[in-house]
């Protein structure tokens, strides 16, 4: 006896994503330009006024670290003095 085999045929997902591409394309580049509508630019006074706060909190940050330092670099410097006399 001869046996049959059935061959379900698929549709080819890859060919179907490639007919799909310019809508999907079209619809990413309408919402883009839907976003892009939402942006606003700051006004000189307040990136003037952000960029003072950013530098003055670097060096703020700057000055406790190196402070930080010192006093840890201090304590250990005494502490491996303390250590090694005899």
């Amino acid at each position: 006896m001869a046996k049959t085999v059935a061959i379900e045929q698929t549709p080819n997902i890859g060919i179907e994503n490639l007919k799909a591409t310019p809508a999907r394309l079209g619809a990413f580049l309408k919402d883009v330009r839907s976003e892009m509508r939402k942006v606003i630019s700051p006004s000189r006074e307040e990136v003037q006024a952000t960029t003072i706060t950013v530098i003055v909190t670097v060096f703020v940050f700057a000055a406790y670290f190196w402070l930080v330092d010192n006093i840890i670099g201090r304590g250990i410097e005494a502490l491996l003095h303390k250590l090694t006399q005899h």
